[in-house]
């Protein structure tokens, strides 16, 4: 699929380069996981998102859970999760659910996130805490990560999320802080920096990860600063990414970044010494998660 960004009002298409040609989703994993998945009622970010990587992760069985519904009460530009208020209750049996999928599949590491649910007093993280626990009960050994929203700067619903001790704590920054009115309408950069950052004063001992997109039409100069910040809270892990448009309703690629860019973001991450960096064009949150905290410890 091409992109179509706009140059003084005209219209100009932009190939995909090949460096971004996936194989279309299929095999007998796929169709597992997906049958899977609908059974149990859940919900995978790597469906949402149309995530890139999607064919390959669920191919070695691997899947990033969405907990909390499928509606996002914010309106990020660069995102294919569908909007709006949710009207259900909160499935207080949804985590038994996860546990339940992830010791089917056998997963010794599992990715937790979930869309935003500003309309909660906790914004989920009670959910959150609650399916790390179910995860632990039924899968010896699991390790969990969890990509989390910002719970709008609340400490109180951060600490409910770590007392369940992840073994990672994700928050990504996704894009630079001028882009954020358009990027991320509803959250803010330094809410989201400070949560980081809190994390790792509040519980020290849970390593931090964020993660980036490139190609929203952000500088060298933005990308540089926001990993000086991101290094300056302690962040452990940053993954990088091209940013590619779900569908026409979101935000256009602005321009693709090619390997070489991506090999020199990442050597920018190590020199400001964030512990591990992933950058390149399908590079994810959650993309190889296990490989980053794996490599923490080498």
């Amino acid at each position: 699929m091409n992109e179509l960004v706009h140059i003084d009002s005209a219209p100009v298409r932009v190939r995909k380069p090949d460096w971004l040609k996936v194989r279309v989703p299929g095999g007998d994993n796929y169709v597992e996981l997906k049958h899977l998945m609908r059974g149990l009622s859940l919900h995978t970010v790597c469906e949402s998102a149309r995530c890139p990587n999607l064919g390959e992760c669920w191919a070695h069985r691997t899947a990033t859970f969405m907990i909390l519904g499928e509606l996002c009460t914010r309106r990020c530009g660069f995102c294919a999760v569908p909007k709006g208020l949710p009207h259900a209750e909160v499935d207080w049996e949804e985590p038994q659910r996860v546990a339940e999928a992830a010791s089917k599949m056998g997963l010794k590491y599992v990715v937790v996130t979930s869309v935003d649910r500003d309309d909660l007093k906790d914004g989920g993280a009670a959910m959150f805490a609650r399916t790390i626990e179910a995860l632990r009960r039924r899968v010896a050994g699991c390790q969990v990560e969890v990509l989390i929203p910002d719970f709008r700067g609340s400490d109180e619903a951060l600490e409910i999320v770590l007392r369940a001790r992840p073994d990672v704590l994700n928050h990504n920054l996704e894009t630079v802080p001028r882009l954020y009115p358009v990027a991320r309408r509803g959250s803010k950069y330094q809410r989201s920096l400070r949560l980081l950052a809190r994390s790792r004063q509040i519980a020290p001992s849970i390593p931090t990860k964020s993660g980036l997109m490139v190609g929203l039409g952000e500088t060298s100069d933005e990308m540089l600063a926001v990993l000086k910040d991101l290094s300056g809270v302690g962040v452990d892990i940053v993954t990088i990414g091209q940013y590619l448009r779900p569908s026409g309703e979101q935000l256009p690629v602005a321009r693709f970044y090619s390997p070489q860019e991506f090999l020199a973001l990442k050597e920018e991450g190590r020199r400001l010494a964030i512990r591990h960096v992933e950058s390149g064009p399908l590079v994810r949150s959650s993309y190889h998660a296990h490989e980053q905290t794996q490599q923490l410890t080498q």
